[in-house]
């Protein structure tokens, strides 16, 4: 039997006592701070769990705190803005089915026309939304508008548009507008001059193919190019090198200006391509347009434009183009998809921009300022018709041969005023379809981003869910119940207590006491 000695029984109570106070001085920790631990090595197990667990934890909160709420903001800007075009074109589609089938009157034609102006600048200026000052509308280019918000009269962009046989479109032109006399002029005999058969305003219908500005510089004719595939491949072959289906080469024209083609009574060859600078227009020969459509041919063509005035879109924003402003710094922009997406969930990014050339089509000024110039010419040939009747009114044009001449302004007046109705009526009918189209689109681009928010609130809803889940498995792994550590902490302070007692007596114990 092994031999115990005093000095063994106080190690041993040492020992115990201090075991004993240990478990109290964890506990008590465990008090305060009502965590299972306060030191990694501790429990190396909790501790690994705990940080993973806050690292999930964290990363939902910055979802469910800032990056939902953000793209929440951005998917209602965009909502307002789109609810905005959608409005502006169903009023403009609206005006087009009247003046389509309606009569108008004076007081009709000038309405329209100041709704036409003020929804051309409103319907871009809905493009230029944003959403804690960044743009929503420009792609990454969020610091810039998408439209100019200035005159720019130095700006230079070369811009390459791509254009293709469905945007070939049917325009009329009209020759020999009749400019009223002040007062009616007569010949060397003084006879009043009327207006002869051969001097009364002409109609001429082509086909054309607008660009999306006007007012450019000169063009090279290798500059407009149609798609060609060899092998598959596409490559780009200047018009001028393109034959029609009637075996005639195409004629590119671009050293005529607008004005002399209007004198010259607006001739174009069948087989001829003539580009108008002023207007941004591509009048089409019979044979040309109808190889283009027949053929299904895909356009190019890279024009440069000077100056730019405020309203008018950006061209970064929807072609390939080089700002060449500065010389020494040219700019040189691609066009291509800029999705800005947002990380909404664990593996989980949601597009939230919604881009500019997927809702507003560049066309959707150009085709506004066909119709005002429409209803400003009929305005202009009816206010001439109403001067010639008043000029028949007054006395000293009482005479029979001035009556007569004033009848031959009347009929070129009236027959002017026909024409300009007939075309703003067509233009009106033509539009039905053009806006019905740019409606849809607008609508389309509501339909998908109602899609995304329905989207983005499930998302919010799993993430709320499982911040709640990752809160709870946090607590159970790090902390503790404080009625739970009152109760170990008060078992553990008696065993501690007793420990004290039980040390104190047997080391109380000397030899004299066995004696």
């Amino acid at each position: 039997m092994m031999r115990v000695t005093n000095s063994m029984i106080s190690r041993n109570s040492m020992s115990n006592m201090n075991r004993n106070k240990v478990s109290v001085d964890k506990l008590n920790n465990q008090m305060s701070t009502q965590k299972k631990i306060t030191r990694p090595s501790e429990d190396p197990v909790i501790a690994i769990r705990a940080l993973r667990l806050r690292s999930n934890l964290n990363e939902l909160n910055q979802y469910y705190e800032k990056n939902i709420p953000d793209a929440r903001s951005w998917l209602e800007v965009t909502e307002s803005a789109l609810k905005n075009m959608q409005t502006i074109l169903t009023d403009i589609y609206g005006q087009c089915n009247n003046g389509a089938t309606d009569t108008l009157t004076a007081e009709n034609r000038d309405a329209i026309l100041e709704n036409l102006r003020s929804l051309r600048e409103q319907i871009y200026e809905e493009g230029n939304a944003d959403c804690a000052e960044r743009s929503i509308f420009t792609g990454y280019k969020t610091s810039s508008r998408l439209t100019f918000s200035k005159d720019e009269l130095e700006t230079t962009y070369d811009i390459t548009e791509p254009l293709s046989y469905e945007d070939i479109e049917e325009k009329r032109f009209y020759s020999n507008v009749v400019e009223v006399p002040n007062v009616l002029e007569r010949d060397a005999s003084g006879a009043p001059i009327g207006v002869e058969m051969e001097d009364m305003p002409q109609e001429y219908v082509y086909n054309r193919i607008r660009l999306s500005y006007e007012g450019l510089e000169d063009l090279d004719a290798n500059n407009l190019t149609y798609t060609e595939y060899v092998n598959g491949r596409p490559i780009n072959v200047a018009l001028d090198n393109m034959t029609c289906t009637n075996g005639d080469p195409v004629e590119v024209v671009t050293d005529m200006t607008y004005a002399d083609w209007e004198e010259g009574g607006f001739q174009v060859d069948d087989n001829q391509v003539m580009f108008f600078k002023e207007t941004g227009e591509l009048i089409l020969g019979k044979e040309v347009s109808n190889t283009l459509k027949s053929e299904k041919r895909e356009i190019s063509i890279t024009y440069t434009k000077q100056g730019f005035t405020k309203g008018e879109i950006r061209p970064e924003h929807y072609f390939d183009c080089v700002d060449k402003t500065d010389p020494d710094n040219e700019i040189v922009y691609t066009k291509e998809n800029q999705e800005i997406k947002f990380t909404i969930a664990f593996n989980q990014s949601m597009t939230v921009n919604t881009q500019a050339d997927q809702v507003l089509d560049a066309s959707i000024g150009r085709d506004i300022d066909d119709l005002t110039n429409a209803v400003q010419a009929a305005i202009s040939a009816h206010d001439k018709v109403d001067k010639l009747k008043a000029m028949k009114e007054e006395t000293q044009y009482n005479d029979e041969t001035s009556q007569a001449a004033l009848d031959e302004w009347l009929e070129a007046a009236e027959k002017e005023a026909a024409y300009a109705d007939d075309n703003m009526q067509k233009l009106y009918s033509e539009g039905i379809g053009k806006f019905q189209g740019y409606l849809n689109t607008v609508t389309l681009a509501r339909t998908d981003l109602g899609s995304r928010e329905d989207r983005l609130n499930l998302t919010e809803n799993r993430v709320s869910s499982q911040q709640s889940t990752f809160e709870e498995l946090k607590t159970r792994n790090e902390d503790m119940e404080l009625s739970d550590i009152i109760i170990e902490y008060t078992a553990a302070y008696n065993a501690y207590q007793a420990s004290l007692q039980a040390s104190a007596k047997a080391n109380g114990q000397t030899l004299l006491n066995y004696l």
